[in-house]
């Protein structure tokens, strides 16, 4: 997992650091890190023209640094002075914005770049805010932004994350304890547990979800389910889905109400309607295990928030459906909104979208980007729940089942063709957990 850190707590790891191995070893260490980063840009770095934006702070020697690496290997470099930056650069296969970095707190007003240059951000691109994610000023938007140490909340959220381009990131050992992370494929590594002794009960799930009018929603929760590593899934719906889909035959169907106590978690809402909350709040009074609450179960009076620990309930919104529970828009730092959110009703919250972002009461945050415009499509979500939900019962507390299971269903995404629907994506998880 990659720590991502707020602007005060990446100075105190910088110093921690800087007393440890000394100021000129870091910048050294940034530096090259910058300069292996351009290489891979450029291909050859012999006769390349390249720019190098810097100013008066560290993040100006991290460039000072990366342009003599790249003079070392054949690059023609212009290191430029923001106090005397020109209104455009042309001419340059690669420019390097190490203006301002981390410590940006005024408007800046970046170069125009003509031409086909590729441009490569060191930490942040010049002129945004690092922790709220805003724009000060003009910033130059970034091919590839090179993160140091940590990532910053500005890679993640507002509306800085689009000035960004593509993330790398080089951790140089800075960056020991973390309580907010973006989630990475090597953190999959987790997400398979299973002992001699497990029978069909160890990781059983229940799901209510579908209705006559939406008998897809519980097919696709099911699949999920199953594609996670559910053993068992008892399914209630309102009305008979199977004789409008052909469900799974592993899946039990249930007209009892009652929740049933070998269940290690719950799936809610997909499907049920929004005349349903009445009939999903019967259903909801005894359980005793976590709830993934999802679509129709997004409902005020459905969530419950008096719950232990090991019974913590898990929402599931997009962006429309979490503006309607809070009552009141999305803001541009969703991080902040879904972390606030979280806290206010004691649950995991974890808010659906190109950069996913789940957070739970005590403040910890993970970010998950793995999903592709693939995932854009009906039901989507409905097959999010259910990999959830295998995963809760598989023995993964709430919180870290919502980001390896958001991760597990974005690799999936990225697997299927373009124009996938999200009847696919069951096997295409399937398939990622095998690979495993």
């Amino acid at each position: 997992m990659i720590p991502i850190l707020s602007a005060t707590q990446m100075r105190g790891a910088d110093a921690l650091a800087v007393r440890a191995h000394g100021s000129d070893a870091l910048v050294a260490a940034a530096g090259t890190a910058v300069g292996l980063e351009a290489q891979s840009i450029l291909g050859s770095c012999y006769g390349s023209r390249v720019a190098v934006l810097v100013g008066p702070g560290l993040n100006g020697a991290d460039g000072r640094v990366a342009a003599a690496w790249l003079r070392s290997r054949g690059a023609k470099v212009d290191v430029i002075e923001t106090t005397s930056q020109p209104k455009d650069l042309r001419g340059f296969a690669l420019v390097i914005d190490a203006a301002f970095g981390l410590g940006c707190s005024r408007p800046y007003q970046a170069p125009r770049v003509l031409g086909d240059a590729v441009v490569l951000a060191v930490d942040l691109p010049s002129g945004v805010d690092a922790d709220s994610g805003a724009v000060l000023g003009s910033p130059m938007p970034a091919d590839v932004t090179m993160a140091l140490g940590a990532l910053k909340r500005a890679h993640v959220t507002g509306v800085a994350a689009a000035f960004c381009g593509q993330l790398r990131f080089a951790g140089m050992g800075i960056v020991q304890h973390f309580d907010d992370g973006l989630v990475e494929d090597r953190d999959l590594g987790t997400l398979i547990q299973r002992e001699p002794g497990d029978h069909k009960w160890t990781h059983a799930i229940q799901v209510f979800a579908g209705s006559t009018l939406m008998p897809g929603a519980a097919d696709l929760v099911v699949r999920g389910a199953l594609a996670a590593g559910a053993s068992m899934i008892r399914l209630s719906s309102r009305g008979d889905v199977a004789e409008l889909v052909d469900l799974p035959a592993e899946v039990v169907r249930s007209e009892d109400s009652k929740f049933e106590k070998r269940s290690r978690c719950v799936v809610a809402g997909p499907g049920v309607g929004t005349d349903g909350v009445d009939w999903l709040g019967e259903r909801l009074i005894d359980v005793s295990v976590p709830v993934v609450l999802d679509a129709d179960g997004l409902n005020r009076s459905l969530i419950r928030s008096e719950t232990p620990d090991e019974q913590r309930w898990l929402l599931t919104p997009h962006e429309g459906e979490f503006a309607r529970l809070t009552g009141e828009p999305l803001p541009a730092d969703r991080l902040e909104a879904v972390r606030s959110f979280a806290r206010a009703t004691n649950c995991v919250v974890l808010l659906k979208g190109p950069t996913t972002i789940i957070a739970d009461r005590d403040g910890r945050v993970r970010v998950v980007r793995s999903g592709t415009p693939t995932l854009a499509t009906a039901g989507s979500g409905d097959v999010l729940s259910g990999v959830i939900g295998a995963t809760i019962a598989r023995g993964h507390d709430p919180f870290e089942a919502a980001a390896l299971g958001a991760h597990l269903h974005g690799r999936a995404g990225a697997a299927l063709p373009v124009y996938a629907s999200a009847s696919d994506i069951p096997t295409a998880v399937s398939d990622v957990i095998a690979a495993l």
